[in-house]
This record gives C-alpha cells, sequence and structure tokens, in this order.
C-alpha cells in the first residue's frame, strides 16, 4: 500500500519506500493562500493531468532530485493538483491553462509571479525558482 503523505515515491518495485523530495501539500486552496500570506512565502504550483506524459516524468526525474528538493521545500509552499479532478477544476478556471503540466509561482494574494509550460529538466526548474522573488 502507497501513501501519499506528502512525499514523492517511486513505486518502481512493490514494497519501495517513498523517496525523499519536494514536498506538496494537501490542503486545501484558501488554507494554502493564507499560509502563503502568513509565511511571505510563493506557492508553487504544479497544474497537470492525470494522463500527462510530461507530468509523469516531472514527478520521477525532477520533482525528486535532492538538490530541487531542498530548494523548493525551503523557499515555497508547494503544490500538485490535478486540474481534472476537486479543487483543481475551480483552479484551471482561475488560472487558466495553455497545456500540462504548466507550473505556477502565485503569491498569497493568488496572483500568478511567474508561469512555465511544459516539461523542466531539473536545472531549469531550479533555475527558475531562484527567478522569482
Amino acid at each position: 500500500m502507497l501513501l501519499m503523505l506528502g512525499l514523492v515515491w517511486n513505486s518502481s518495485a512493490a514494497g519501495d519506500k517513498p523517496e525523499p523530495g519536494i514536498q506538496f501539500t494537501n490542503a486545501q486552496w484558501a488554507a494554502i493562500l493564507k499560509k502563503a500570506k502568513t509565511e511571505k512565502k510563493l506557492i508553487f504550483l504544479d497544474a497537470y493531468a492525470e494522463w500527462c506524459g510530461p507530468c509523469k516524468l516531472l514527478q520521477k526525474n525532477v520533482f525528486t532530485k535532492k538538490e530541487v528538493a531542498d530548494y523548493f521545500n525551503k523557499r515555497f509552499i508547494n503544490v500538485k493538483m490535478d486540474m481534472e479532478k476537486g479543487e483543481g477544476v475551480m483552479l484551471s478556471q482561475r488560472y487558466p491553462l495553455e497545456g500540462y503540466p504548466t507550473l505556477l509561482f502565485i503569491d498569497g494574494n493568488g496572483k500568478v509571479v511567474k508561469k512555465i509550460l511544459g516539461y523542466q529538466n531539473p536545472q531549469e526548474l531550479l533555475a527558475a525558482g531562484k527567478s522569482v522573488k
């Protein structure tokens, strides 16, 4: 049985333990915005769809990298949202998407500070994270 628990996991073999990576919160969007304001942090939103191949590659090959995870876990409130289910449907209306994956950096007021479309390798994602203030 796999439990998400805010960790990224590699399920290549039965019984694998979760690997450290970007820690994503499962909180409701309103609570995430409030936390971003309180902690004076930006939100990193991975807007994905379950069927999206490049989204799965980000999850497997980028979000699990120690350097990326260390930077993002320290500086952002990290959120993964399936934009075709649950709260993601509402967010996809608020933040219209051109494709998947879309990576958004959003302030505590809900304003998009930076938007990136498509797969990013670890170095590109880290550079994008460092470019936002």
